[in-house]
C-alpha cells in the first residue's frame, strides 16, 4: 500500500466581501488576535487583512465571555498571537458560519507521494490521508499523484468513494493496470 500525504502548506485566504473596495479576498497574515477586556467579560477577534486594499477587518472568536469561561492555555495563546491556534481558529466551520466567509485553498495545499514508481505489480493500492480539512476532489487529486489525464485516471481507478464530490477526509484506492 502506498501512502499519499495532503499538506497544507499556508493558510488559505478567506473568501470575504471587503467594505473598502470590491475585493473578496483576505489573508490572515501573520495571524493576529485582538483581546478586549469589558470588565470580566472578554471580546476576542481574529484580525484579517483585504489582500487588495489592505484593510483591516475582525473575525469574531468569542463575543462577551467571562474570563473565567476559558481556558489559561487558550486564553495565553490569544495574547501571544499563537500561529497553531491562528490555524485552528481559521479552520473551524463554526466561526466561517458565524462571520460568513468561506475558505479558499488555492494553491494552499500540496501533495507528498513516495517516489516509488508504478511499474511493478498491479494493482496498486493507495492510501490518502488529509493531514488538514483541505477540501479537494479525489479525481484530480488522483490524476496528479499518478500524472495522468482525469479522464484516464478515472478509467484505472476503482474506489468506493466518489471521485467527482470533494472530500476533505481519507480514502483509499487501487489502481489497475493500463491497457
Amino acid at each position: 500500500m502506498l501512502p499519499w500525504v495532503v499538506r497544507r502548506t499556508r493558510l488559505p485566504l478567506l473568501s470575504v466581501r471587503c467594505v473598502g473596495c470590491p475585493s473578496e479576498s483576505a489573508t490572515t497574515g501573520e495571524g493576529r488576535f485582538r483581546v478586549n477586556a469589558n470588565g470580566k467579560l472578554l471580546d476576542v477577534w481574529l484580525l484579517v487583512r483585504c489582500v487588495s486594499c489592505d484593510r483591516t477587518s475582525k473575525l469574531t472568536v468569542h463575543e462577551r465571555v467571562p474570563v473565567r469561561s476559558l481556558d489559561p492555555a487558550e486564553l495565553h495563546g490569544y495574547r501571544v498571537n499563537d500561529p497553531e491556534l491562528v490555524a485552528a481558529r481559521l479552520l473551524d466551520p463554526l466561526l466561517a458560519r458565524r462571520n460568513r466567509f468561506t475558505l479558499d485553498w488555492t494553491g494552499a495545499w500540496r501533495l507528498d507521494t513516495p517516489a516509488a514508481r508504478l511499474d511493478g505489480a498491479w494493482p496498486v493500492q493507495v492510501e490518502v490521508v488529509f493531514e488538514d480539512p483541505v477540501p479537494v476532489r479525489p479525481d484530480r487529486l488522483i490524476a496528479q499523484g499518478l500524472g495522468l489525464s482525469r479522464n484516464e485516471a478515472l478509467r484505472r481507478i476503482k474506489c468506493d468513494t466518489p471521485l467527482r464530490r470533494t472530500t476533505s477526509s481519507g480514502f483509499a484506492f487501487v489502481v489497475m493496470a493500463g491497457d
